[in-house]
């Protein structure tokens, strides 16, 4: 189960990537959305060695494995989820669309990359 989260958060990782190349940045923020979710979700199995549970919330989903986040950790999770969010809902699709310019677009998936690497290195050695 662990190996499912792992690799298929690699895959949307890469996704991610190639959207925003391709100038496609809200369908990349909202990969990325996906990227740390399956990460969070692996940590979950690796701890509880069970499924984790069926919520998009990121910080939720990072309470539950009592993973100690400083405010600005609890900040970029609160707003990557918004991405899961905006990108799904007509109502937000054009304000989100707008949002995203290729600036923001970067620095977002900056810091996805950036918790990304911190999730793995300090939560996933043994995988």
């Amino acid at each position: 189960m662990i190996s499912y989260w792992l690799s298929s958060s690699d895959r949307d990782y890469q996704v991610m990537i190639d959207l925003f190349n391709k100038g496609h940045y809200t369908w990349s923020l909202f990969i990325g959305h996906l990227v740390i979710e399956k990460l969070l979700k692996a940590v979950y199995s690796q701890q509880y060695m069970t499924s984790p549970p069926l919520i998009h919330d990121l910080l939720r989903l990072a309470e539950k494995i009592d993973l100690e986040l400083d405010d600005e950790q609890k900040d970029i999770l609160d707003t990557v989820t918004t991405f899961n969010i905006q990108a799904r809902y007509d109502d937000y699709k054009l304000e989100f669309y707008n949002k995203c310019t290729k600036d923001f677009t970067q620095k977002w998936i900056r810091s996805i990359k950036e918790f990304r690497s911190w999730l793995k290195q300090n939560h996933l050695n043994q995988c």
